[in-house]
């Protein structure tokens, strides 16, 4: 039985004096009305209206029952008006993680604007690579560029990043470019320590696809300090494209194997189930979806139909 269902049909039923009133009021028909109350009389065990062939009259447990429900009806309605006004005016804190260069590229003039369009909202932004705990830690949601290994949190996709391989031109000088996958082993190949298999780089053309064992002198957990030694010309780095777009159009790295595909991996936003129905988080993940729509295409793409 709907319990809300049958309270507003006794209600309808109790102000109106017939259930085929209460019928035309709920939109509804008098035997579902009639149906609905009988229901919630046996769910009490006690009899809330008096019928006869004339008229209909609450008993007195009846009489009870309605100023209770009409109580509990009346601050529902009040709540949900309150959350309805919240919804529309979200207000509160919220924690935020993002990968550091992500961040900076894309999140700055954002955050500008969602904080200017809800002035009630205050945002405690965290910028590192670090995957955070965010339940132990205490956010409420968090971007991050890869595979979702934590079935537990919840997801919403915001794009996808396709990875290239890049060097400096003065590291091709002395090294020349590699014609082919393979030849990375014998490369410097600078590495990200966040990825779930930093060693291992994988490629695919016209549906071959080619893991690679790569080595070097450098490992870092952070992709702009990979991308600053890679300019230097120590070695080929691996890195998202959105992150080199700058460098490759100044000539400070070239692209490698532009014939083979690098891993493109997704951009998500996910926060913990118990978070899902906050209004301010449910603002958040919206205005990155219209903001990541605008922003993509360096190096990154939104998904089709967002």
């Amino acid at each position: 039985m709907d319990r809300l269902r049958a309270i507003e049909a006794f209600l309808a039923v109790a102000e109106r004096g017939s259930f085929s009133a209460a019928a035309r009021a709920l939109g509804t028909t008098k035997s579902t009305v009639s149906k609905r109350i009988r229901l919630l009389e046996e769910r009490l065990g006690v009899r809330l209206l008096h019928r006869t062939t004339r008229k209909l009259a609450l008993t007195g447990l009846g009489e009870v029952y309605r100023e209770n429900c009409r109580r509990l009806m009346a601050e529902l309605a009040d709540t949900e008006a309150m959350l309805l006004a919240h919804a529309r005016n979200p207000r509160g804190r919220l924690r935020v993680s993002a990968p550091m260069t992500f961040g900076v590229l894309y999140l700055g003039g954002f955050v500008a604007r969602f904080l200017e369009r809800y002035p009630e909202v205050a945002l405690d932004l965290t910028l590192e690579d670090r995957y955070v705990d965010l339940v132990g830690d205490g956010y409420d949601v968090a971007i991050r560029i890869g595979r979702l290994e934590d079935s537990s949190l919840m997801a919403r996709r915001l794009g996808t990043a396709a990875s290239c391989c890049v060097a400096s031109p003065t590291y091709l000088e002395r090294h020349g470019p590699p014609a082919d996958p393979r030849d990375l082993a014998a490369h410097n190949c600078l590495r990200y320590l966040y990825r779930r298999r930093p060693d291992e780089w994988r490629f695919e053309r016209e549906g071959e696809a080619v893991t690679v064992r790569v080595q070097g002198t450098l490992s870092a957990n952070n992709g702009d300090m990979l991308r600053e030694a890679a300019c230097a010309g120590l070695g080929v780095a691996r890195l998202p494209a959105f992150m080199v777009v700058r460098e490759l159009e100044a000539g400070r790295l070239r692209i490698l194997l532009p014939d083979w595909s690098g891993e493109e991996v997704g951009i998500f936003a996910v926060y913990p189930p118990h978070r899902q129905t906050s209004p301010v988080l449910r603002a958040f993940i919206d205005a990155l979806l219209a903001h990541f729509r605008e922003a993509g295409g360096n190096g990154w793409r939104t998904e089709p139909g967002r």
